[in-house]
Parts: C-alpha cells; structure tokens; sequence
C-alpha cells in the first residue's frame, strides 16, 4: 500500500519500502549534475510513490522531461491518476504519450482507462472501447507481445450482445477475422490463439471448420516459425533500459547491436507477408527502437533512409523534423535533412536548414560558411556563392579554410583561374602564417603549371615562417624542385633546408637518404627495403651523434638484474618427491645431486646487487656481446618495433659450426659427478678403457666415427647384450633385460651426450 494524496492504495509498480530522506536528497544533488544519471532517476521515481499527487506531479514531470520515452514512468504516473479516479488527467497523460512510447504494457493500461469510462455507455461504450482496441493493434497489433491484447479482443468481441441473426452473423466474421489476422502474427501467445480459433471455428459450423483451418494452418506454422527466431533476437533486449546520450559502455553497445539484429530481422521479411504489412512491423520496430536509442544519430537516420528508400519522402521529413528536436546540435543530422530536402526539389526549406546552421554568421563554423556556399552555388547560381563568400570573409570564425574551399570552386568548378587566383593572393595577407594554406597555393599553382610563382611563394613564406613551422614547407619545396628543377637547383634546396633545420633537429637525413628521396617516384626506390631500414637506423643514430657507441645502446647507468639460480633445483624423479615435503627454507642434502653450484653469471638478485653494463657483456658470448652493443638506446618503457627489427635483420651473427659429439658412455656414478662438476672431464671406469674381442674394437671404432645423435637403437635382443657387455654394464646397473631394451639403451645415450 502507498500513501497517494492522502489516501491508502495499492501500489502500482510493486513497491512497498519507503527511502531514507538522506538518499532522495543525494540522488536529487546528483541529477542536478547529471540529469541522465539512471540511478538516481529510479530512486526519484520510487520516492514518488509514497508522496501525495501534489507533490508526486512535479517529479514526474521532471523525470518524463529528461526521459520521454521511459514508457515505465509514464505507465507509473497515470497509475497514479487512476488509482485516485483522475479519468480525466489520466487521459490526459496518454494523449501525452502513447504515440512515442510503443510499449504493449502502457498501452493495454490505456485500454483499461478506454472500458473503465465507458462501461456504462451502452452500445455507444461499446463501440468507443473498440475503436480503442483497433486504434491499438492498428499500432502495436505485430508486436512479439501483443498476443494478450488480441486475446482480450476477442473476448471483448465475444460479450457484444446480438439482438438477430444478422448481427449474430456481423459478431461471428468480425470474430473471424481477428482470429484470423491474430492467429498469422508471431506472438507470444500464437500457439494459444491457434488452438483457441480452432475451437471457434468448430462451434460456428463443423462442416466449414475444416476448410477454414485447413486454409490458415500453413499460414500459422509460417508465424509460429518466425515466432522462434524472433524470440531469440528479443530476449537480448532489456525493455527497461532508459535512454540516455551515448557513453561508450559495454552494456549501451551490445543493446546497439541487439536492436538492429532485430531491424535487419524484420527488413528481410522471413515470413513472406505483403509489403503493406511488412513495413507496418518494421515501422514498430524502429520506433520502439526509438524509445531506447534515442540519442543515436545513425538511428533516426537509417529510419529516414529507410522511408525514403520506400518513397515516403514526407514521412522521411517528418522523422528528421522530430530527430532535431531530440538532438538539435546535431550539425550531421541537419546536412542529411537539407540534402534530402535538396535533393527532391525543395530548395526552400533546405536553405532554412542553411541558415539554422549559419544564425547571425558570428558563430557559424568555417564548415557551415563552405557548404553554404556550396548549396548556393549549386541552387542559386556562381554569383549568389561570390555574394554569401565576399560577406563571410569578415566573419571571425572565417578560416582559411573558406577560402581554398572557394578557390578550389571557382577553379575546378565554375573554369575561373584567375578569380581563384586573386582569392588565394587575397588570403595569402591574413593566412601567410598557415604552412597549410600555403601548400594548398602551392598546389594550385601547380596545376597551372606555373612554376615561377610556385618557387616566389615558397620563398615568401620560407622568410616569414619560423623554421620550426616550415618542415613540410620545405619537404615540399624540395618534392617541387625534383620535379621541376634541375639538378643544381635541386641540390642548392637540399642544401638550404639542411641549413635551416639543424637547428631545430627535425632534418636529420643522410646524404644519401636524400639521393633515394632524389630518386624515387611514387612506390618506386632505387635501393632494397632493407637499405631503407639501415638509412632510417642512420637517421636515428645522426641525432645521437654526439653521444658514446656504448651510451647510443644502452645508459652505462642501466641495471641488469639476474635470477638466483644457486637455488635452482634440476627435476630428478628420485628427488622430486622429497624435495616436495621439505619446508620453505630447508635445503636439500649435498648428496641429493638436485642442487645446482652457484654459476659464474654476475650478479644475484637475491642479494640485490647489480653489474654494470661492461662487466655484463664481458661475460656474454662474443656474437651476442656484438648484438647487444648494436641495439639503440631506449629512454622509455617501449623500444621503436620497426627499428629494432631493422637492427636483427642489419646483424651479421656469426653461425657456430657444431662438430661431431664422441660418444662417452658412463655409469651413474659418473652422472653424479658431471652434475656436481660441471667443468671436468667426464669419468671413465676400467672397463670402459679395457680393450677386448675383436667385436669390441669394431664396435668401439663405430662409436668414434659416427655422432651420438645419429646411433640407430638396435633391436635385436642378442645385440643389446653384446654393447651392454662391451661396456661393462651389469644388471645392477640397469636392471635386467627383461625391462625393456629402449629405456636402458636409450638413457645410456642420453647420458653420454649430456657429458660431452
């Protein structure tokens, strides 16, 4: 129950616990700030129900002010009316509504408020409530939602008294022909209606049920398909989202992307309707659409686009008219409206949307100025574009940009270089101080082939121009020149930039970056991409030039840190499990042979001292030591990709020759031992340097002259025995022979090549 002026009613959206004051003030401080803020807006709306209608009406109208479309706000507020018998303000309140917000909930409530007035009007009632029912699903009737409605319908149909048999007849084909138009349209409940309709044909005439049916059943599996997948597309919309301007989140994209799988749905026409019919679901969908994207410009534009495409040019106007109101700023939208007004005929009113865009000419953008005087010139004619540009030159907020647009018109368009001429001198006293300005010039003194006045006037900016704003400048003055020029004009200008930018350090080329720019067209160089990649290592190097080789690589100042690996445990099966069950700081035993001797490698982390950059790479290999030095200097966080692959692919690394690996066979014992003695020579027992048979020279010589990594695993049992005993292994040693041949023979060769 809710306190509602006064009075104990239920309340109309389920809530029941009254807020603290402290939070209906900090969420009114908040959408001071923010008024779109969607928090703060549904604790306001829930405050409003425990309020009397005096005091509830100002926050309703506020809220309904930032959030028209909110159709659950409007569906509150004359819930509200209703519960007190304010029939009139209610309706009132719909009249406000029902048109921007096509919302079946909020509709089906207008519905009640339509029978409740007119319950006791008689016949007159009667007909009101359905025009009331028509007048909504002739807007809402193919919603995914609607199936109550058309169900409520039809029983409304169903209690229409019937004085005679003719209008027993009317009752029954209007009856007809709701189920019908209800039982071909994929609603929720399609399935419900098709069963019901079924039914009534039966009780009407057995003998025309089974034509009836037989007749719409195709008809009514075709929605029922459609149905299912249109089911899909909306469970991904979240009906209750408010509209609010465009953030950028997560959750207002994927909305996005739902809505218009869903237009695309509906513009395919899967269930093969008439076109009339067609349209009438996609116009539904792109106003409900609406509700909650209210605030996307490619929107409302793709609804226009689509009205037009379908020739409802007024339509299409009509939906712009209402898209500026949302979004008035909106300079795109108010192009696209004066192109479409443009482009059927209607110069009038697209020079209105003009001169909105223009106002009082003070405040008008430099873009607003050129497309106006473009649309002059395309409707009016040359002179009314040369009137509007000679007054928007004493604008404030006329740039240059005006006048290259102008300029670059009256030449291409209207064949009058000599008046984009003066046009270009006339801005050359205000935009002389423009590098960009002065390049458009440039270029349109290039199409005429006007090659005197193309060198005075990158001359006349040069001297005025501070250097550090001429480097395009001179870049093309330079392209110029090798186009133009001669050679010992070309030069002369490489030489002059080269003089003018040393100081400010942006010309850092080489003399021969300057012959491939000298030499090359378009896509074409005369050197490979990888002499690009060393002149561009070079251009690098040249503004370090002063610094060391070791400084260019590396600051001497720069600290390596190493792991500790004098703690480092190699994974041995027998060990593993052990050292598993030690505590935290417990060391395994020397004898475990699961501990490595602390390396030769400078530097512990663990103690937290470091080396310098010489006593780094004075422990390296020589290539990598080499490598290392070539590497550029890095002063951030993130080395240039482009030139550290440069330098892998410029370093010659040398290649190391790997020679044939003897094979030394060992026991355990001397496994042990390479272990713990990493630098010494691998241990040899008695038998392994006692000489026997003759089949043991053959197969010691064999062993000598072919690598370890290339012996074949013998197969045969015999075999394996005779290398076994020409090797002095035991079945102490390896087990029996019954383990398997590959697992003892193969970890003797493992053992001897990690000895080598």
């Amino acid at each position: 129950m809710a306190d509602v002026g006064g009075k104990k009613v239920e309340n109309p959206s389920g809530y029941c616990r009254l807020l603290s004051e402290s939070k209906v003030k900090k969420a009114r401080e908040v959408l001071m700030v923010d008024k779109y803020n969607v928090e703060a807006t549904e604790i306001l709306a829930y405050h409003a129900l425990s309020l009397p209608m005096t005091e509830a009406v100002p926050i309703y109208e506020q809220l309904l002010s930032t959030f028209p479309t909110a159709a659950k706000y409007w569906k509150q507020y004359v819930e509200v009316h209703m519960m007190l018998h304010n029939d009139v303000a209610a309706k009132q309140v719909f009249g406000r509504c029902l048109l921007d917000n096509r919302q079946v909930s909020l509709w089906r409530c207008y519905i009640r408020l339509i029978r409740k007035l007119n319950e006791y009007k008689g016949a007159e009632g009667q007909e009101e409530t359905k025009k009331a029912f028509e007048f909504m699903l002739n807007y809402l009737g193919s919603d995914i939602a609607s199936g109550l409605v058309w169900i409520e319908y039809i029983t409304f149909l169903k209690s229409l008294p019937a004085s005679d048999p003719q209008e027993e007849s009317q009752r029954t084909a209007s009856i007809r022909k709701v189920y019908q138009k209800a039982v071909t349209t994929p609603t929720h409940h399609v399935e419900q209606l098709w069963k019901d309709y079924e039914k009534f044909e039966n009780s009407v005439s057995r003998a025309l049920a089974k034509s009836q049916v037989s007749e719409y059943q195709p008809k009514y599996n075709s929605a029922k398909a459609v149905y299912r997948e249109r089911k899909k597309l909306v469970d991904d919309i979240d009906w209750n989202m408010l509209a609010v301007p465009p953030t950028g989140s997560d959750k207002e994209e994927q909305q996005c992307m739902a809505w218009k799988r869903f237009l695309a749905f509906e513009k395919r026409n899967p269930q093969r309707i008439d076109s009339e019919s067609s349209n009438s679901r996609i116009i539904l969908s792109y106003e409900q659409c609406l509700m909650y994207l209210y605030y996307y410009p490619d929107v409302w534009y793709d609804y226009v686009t689509w009205h037009a495409d379908n020739g409802s040019m007024d339509l299409a106007v009509k939906i712009y008219e209402k898209a500026l109101k949302v979004l008035p700023d909106s300079e795109l939208l108010k192009y696209a409206y004066a192109e479409l007004e443009e482009s059927r005929g209607e110069i009038q009113p697209a020079k209105k949307i003009y001169e909105s865009l223009i106002g009082d000419g003070v405040n008008a953008s430099a873009l607003a100025h050129i497309q106006f005087i473009r649309f002059l010139r395309r409707t009016e004619g040359i002179e009314a574009a040369r009137k509007y540009f000679v007054d928007a030159r004493s604008y404030p907020n006329c740039t240059y940009h005006v006048f290259v647009a102008y300029a670059k018109m009256a030449f291409c368009q209207d064949k009058d270089p000599k008046l984009a001429h003066n046009v270009f001198e006339a801005g050359m006293k205000r935009f002389m101080h423009e590098p960009e300005y002065i390049l458009e010039y440039a270029d349109f003194l290039c199409r005429l082939n006007d090659d005197t006045n193309v060198r005075a006037l990158f001359e006349r900016a040069l001297n005025t121009l501070p250097p550090e704003k001429s480097v395009e400048i001179w870049k093309r003055y330079t392209q110029f020149e090798q186009t133009y020029g001669n050679l010992a004009s070309i030069l002369k200008v490489e030489q002059r930039r080269k003089e003018a930018l040393s100081r400010t350090g942006e010309d850092g080329s080489s003399a021969l970056h300057d012959v491939v720019s000298r030499y090359s067209f378009m896509g074409l160089r005369p050197c490979s991409s990888k002499d690009l990649d060393y002149l561009a290592r070079q251009e690098l190097l040249a503004k370090n030039i002063n610094q060391k080789a070791e400084k260019s690589v590396l600051p001497t100042s720069a600290k390596v840190n190493y792991p500790d690996t004098s703690r480092m445990i190699i994974y041995d099966s027998r060990q593993l499990q052990d050292a598993a069950l030690l505590p935290n700081n417990a060391e395994l035993p020397a004898a475990s042979n699961s501990i490595l001797p602390a390396p030769a490698a400078p530097s512990v982390v663990g103690t937290g001292t470091t080396k310098s950059l010489d006593e780094i790479l004075g422990v390296l290999p020589p290539a990598l030591a080499a490598f290392v030095r070539n590497l550029p200097s890095v002063d951030g966080p993130a080395p240039d990709v482009d030139i550290v692959l440069s330098i892998l692919l410029q370093s010659n690394v040398p290649s190391v020759k790997t020679g044939k690996l003897a094979p030394v066979p060992i026991t355990s014992d001397s496994a042990n031992k390479s272990r713990l003695n990493p630098g010494a020579v691998p241990f040899k027992s008695a038998k392994q340097v006692h000489s026997g048979g003759k089949r043991k020279d053959m197969d010691r010589q064999q062993n000598d002259e072919t690598p370890a990594q290339s012996q074949p695993v013998p197969t045969d049992l015999f075999k394996i025995r005779q290398m076994k005993k020409a090797r002095g292994v035991t079945s102490s040693q390896t087990g029996s022979a019954s383990s398997g041949s590959g697992s003892s023979f193969s970890g003797e060769l493992s053992g001897s090549i990690g000895c080598t």
